[in-house]
């Protein structure tokens, strides 16, 4: 998965309005300034806007895995149970608030006012899921909240006045562009400082994947470790959904993808590999976006829509039990 990563990488290094060759870009990575332009093109726009779908690709995969399993089922994520959509309502209307008084609104503030939003989308999942036991109803419930709040964002922005909070609508659905080196300070300190944290709850996990019972049977404070698992899920989708938008679809594809290829369900073995798996996939689709109809660029939710609902309704007719021939 490394390898692959490096090559999508390197492909997406290369590629774009301005082509550079191989060997041009190692030259510029190690210092080369010569050609100015091309110097620029690297370090400047696509170095940090690779860099963020590397970290924050991973860092919705692994927040679809925490999700998935928190509820213990596959088809839970961020983005299907409305939590992105939340974490993006109350990123634009923060925003729209401070730039309507002119005050500058940091990396930081859209961190903190879309984990807020987030855990206002997961508290209502939450109160749902005590009511209704049918997963399946649960995700639609999800569904609605997040066209809810998605109107609400539509709405704030349309009827925006100031030039920059109309620049909105592109955020609002799902970009890397115009990432720059202090985002990616920012939203590296706050990926791996959580996945740290996932990561040493690795082995309650494991223990909690096998039943609440069992968990508490080994030693778990099943409660705190929920309580954890929501805290870790949220906070990665909002920095996710703060910096890029909302990302559709990679949440709840990723993580079953690398337990299907890695055969394990081990969350020693998942979490890196949702990691990987979702910078891979994410990077992969970036890349699509740009290119495919350049100079225009299109959406990434667009394009992981088209490559992973196919994925994600494979799961849902596979959890039914459905056979071919039904």
């Amino acid at each position: 998965m490394i390898c692959v990563l490096i090559v999508i990488f390197l492909w997406n290094l290369a590629t774009g309005s301005v082509s550079i060759p191989f060997s041009k870009i190692i030259s510029i990575i190690f210092g080369d300034d010569s050609d100015l332009t091309r110097y620029r093109v690297i370090w400047n726009i696509r170095l940090p806007r690779l860099l963020s779908a590397v970290i924050l690709g991973g860092a919705l995969a692994v927040s679809g895995f925490l999700l998935q399993t928190f509820f213990g089922n596959p088809i839970a994520g961020p983005y299907v149970l409305g939590i992105s959509s939340g974490a993006k309502l109350v990123v634009a209307l923060t925003m729209i608030f401070f730039l309507g008084k002119g005050i500058a609104f940091n990396a930081f503030g859209m961190v903190v006012a879309a984990f807020f939003g987030s855990m206002i989308s997961m508290g209502i999942i939450l109160l749902l899921s005590a009511k209704v036991r049918n997963m399946s109803v649960l995700v639609v419930c999800g569904i609605m909240i997040g066209y809810i709040c998605s109107a609400i964002t539509d709405f704030a922005v349309t009827f925006a006045n100031d030039s920059n909070i109309v620049n909105l609508h592109n955020w609002s659905l799902g970009s890397f562009s115009g990432m720059n080196w202090t985002d990616v300070k920012i939203m590296s300190v706050i990926v791996f400082v959580v996945l740290a944290f996932a990561f040493f709850l690795s082995k309650p996990m494991g223990a909690y994947q096998l039943g609440e019972n069992y968990a508490r049977n080994m030693g778990v404070n099943v409660i705190r470790l929920r309580v954890v698992l929501i805290l870790l899920s949220s906070l990665l989708s909002a920095c996710v959904t703060a910096f890029a938008g909302p990302v559709s679809f990679v949440g709840i594809a990723v993580p079953h993808l690398v337990r299907a290829s890695s055969e394990t369900s081990k969350p020693l073995v998942l979490i890196p590999g949702c990691f990987l798996g979702g910078a891979i996939v994410t990077v992969l689709c970036d890349g699509i976006a740009r290119t495919v109809f350049a100079p225009t660029e299109i959406s990434i939710s667009s394009v992981t829509a088209i490559l992973l609902v196919p994925v994600v309704v494979y799961m849902m007719l596979k959890k039914q039990g459905r056979k071919p021939n039904d």
